[in-house]
């Protein structure tokens, strides 16, 4: 991670994108651990969300991003130099296992997309990959579940055209948490593991955008912080 180009990209994004387009509300930011590893897990809207992430999150953040991305011109260099790395979608992808465990062992925070894509304008959590549960059961580290709500309009390229239609978007930060060991470290453990994460990550959304997940029932949402 370059901290000048992460610091800057921030910054413009916090002050002078985000502000057009969007109001954004924080829940449950008093739940976020400022230090240690920590794998953050999230729902995935469209590609503003890494921006209200990072922008949010009081903290540095490791971005894990679909390979397709880092082969576009120009958009690869930057996407390195922000401390994001690639990941292939759909299938066991040891490099990027690899990349997610030796920044947590830095002590940083890794943000994770375990949908592996989009949800789109209808928001509606899909089922998950285990990625996320398997990079958190192998190095046993705490998760922070993160819940994206409202931001779905916010497609690029398209946002640039409504700028006066502000979306209002809601970012509900759940209480951090460990994956139980498992005896073995296999497809089982980690289906059980993916299966915990996104129902901590549906109980912070609407019952109406839980999708896969809509047999969660939870009124356990932290109270918005000040």
């Amino acid at each position: 991670m370059n901290r000048f180009v992460y610091n800057a990209a921030t910054i413009v994004t916090k002050y002078l994108l985000l502000p057009i387009y969007a109001r954004i509300t924080v829940v449950g930011l008093e739940n976020l651990p400022m230090t240690g590893p920590l794998i953050i897990a999230s729902n995935h809207l469209n590609d503003t969300d890494p921006g209200i992430l990072c922008t949010r999150i009081r903290r540095p953040i490791v971005f894990m991003a679909k390979i397709e991305l880092f082969r576009v011109p120009g958009l690869g260099q930057f996407l390195r130099a922000f401390g994001a790395f690639p990941v292939k979608r759909g299938e066991a992808d040891l490099s990027a296992l690899r990349n997610a465990n030796l920044a947590l062992e830095k002590g940083m925070a890794v943000c994770i997309f375990p949908e592996g894509t989009r949800e789109g304008p209808a928001e509606q959590l899909a089922e998950a990959w285990p990625g996320a549960a398997l990079i958190a059961q192998r190095a046993n580290a705490t998760i922070l579940p993160v819940a994206i709500h409202g931001s779905g309009r916010l497609g690029l390229p398209k946002m640039f055209l409504h700028p006066y239609r502000k979306a209002r978007i809601t970012l509900t930060i759940g209480k951090p948490f460990v994956l139980a060991k498992p005896a073995r470290l296999n497809a089982e453990a980690a289906q059980d593991g993916t299966r915990e994460i996104m129902e901590r990550i549906a109980a912070l959304l609407p019952e109406g955008n839980r999708g896969y997940y809509g047999y969660v029932n939870s009124d356990a949402n932290p109270a918005p912080s000040s």
